[in-house]
């Protein structure tokens, strides 16, 4: 059995091969010490293994990936486009409130240009219930709506897990570049729309925790630099955990090379990206 011929094949038919089992030295390598240990007439056997362990894992289609993108821009959308001229929209500021005409006008071009390259497998709107209640009004965020602070609050929670959904699904896009140029672009726009909305709770100054004042534009461990009520802190809580790792590719970073002497500082230098399970989770109890 030549191990290298096969592996030329398939290299053939899947560039990336060698990327899901880490890497061409090591696939060799693996491949090499199962000869050694093992009879010949199993290797078929464990060379199967190996593959399955490889290919195995079921991940989303581009189109699946597309759909989810959408369904968390309809999200979007729809929020701002409830905010705009609300009365606690109306109590902000001029500049505050051209901000909010902005991000729901990019959010509403997101929305038609995943609509277009979907096409007919486009997902319809949900109906959303921007209480978290599930279509009661009675959800965690009742009586909040039209409060201008709440508004950024959940504005800024939207946001933030848009920019942590997005890297969570870059590598089940990587096989389609254009997709994947185009999910990059729209992931560094939610991220700015995270960043200035954080700002702006910054200027007002309002229903921020005094230990994480001044708000920074980033986010430290998994603060969310939000307290309203414990059902409301929960629900939002849910976009930010996990953010507090300090442990990249393996390498606590840590007092690396110098820098990130804290945890808070480590936590800063890197966003951690959430699955569509745990973004689902999330979202879920805003959709009726």
């Amino acid at each position: 059995m030549n191990l290298q011929n096969i592996l030329s094949e398939i290299e053939k038919v899947d560039p990336e091969v060698y990327g899901r089992m880490d890497s061409r030295r090591r696939a060799m390598k693996e491949f090499a010490s199962i000869s050694g240990k093992i009879a010949l007439a199993s290797i078929p056997f464990a060379f199967s293994a190996m593959f399955n362990k490889a290919y195995g894992q079921v991940t989303p289609s581009v189109t699946a990936v597309l759909n989810y993108a959408l369904t968390l821009e309809y999200l979007e959308a729809e929020f701002y486009t409830n905010i705009v001229g609300s009365p606690g929209y109306l109590t902000a500021s001029a500049a505050a409130q051209g901000a909010l005409r902005k991000i729901r006008d990019d959010e509403n071009k997101h929305v038609a240009f995943l609509k277009t390259v979907l096409g007919a497998n486009a997902v319809a709107k949900p109906t959303f219930d921007f209480t978290a209640g599930k279509g009661t009004g009675a959800g965690p965020f009742a009586g909040y709506l039209d409060v201008y602070a709440v508004q950024l609050a959940m504005a800024q929670t939207f946001e933030d897990t848009g920019v942590r959904a997005y890297k969570g699904q870059a590598v089940n896009v990587m096989s389609d570049r254009t997709v994947l140029t185009a999910a990059l672009n729209i992931h560094s726009v939610e991220a700015r729309h995270a960043s200035h909305i954080r700002q702006m709770r910054r200027a007002l100054d309002a229903a921020i925790p005094a230990d994480q004042k001044p708000l920074k534009p980033w986010i430290t461990l998994k603060n969310s630099g939000i307290t309203y009520s414990p059902a409301a802190d929960a629900a939002i809580q849910k976009s930010y955990n996990k953010e507090e790792m300090t442990t990249q590719a393996g390498v606590n970073i840590i007092g690396l090379g110098g820098s990130f002497q804290t945890d808070k500082a480590a936590s800063e230098g890197f966003d951690e990206p959430l699955t569509m399970e745990e973004v689902l989770s999330i979202v879920d109890p805003f959709i009726v």
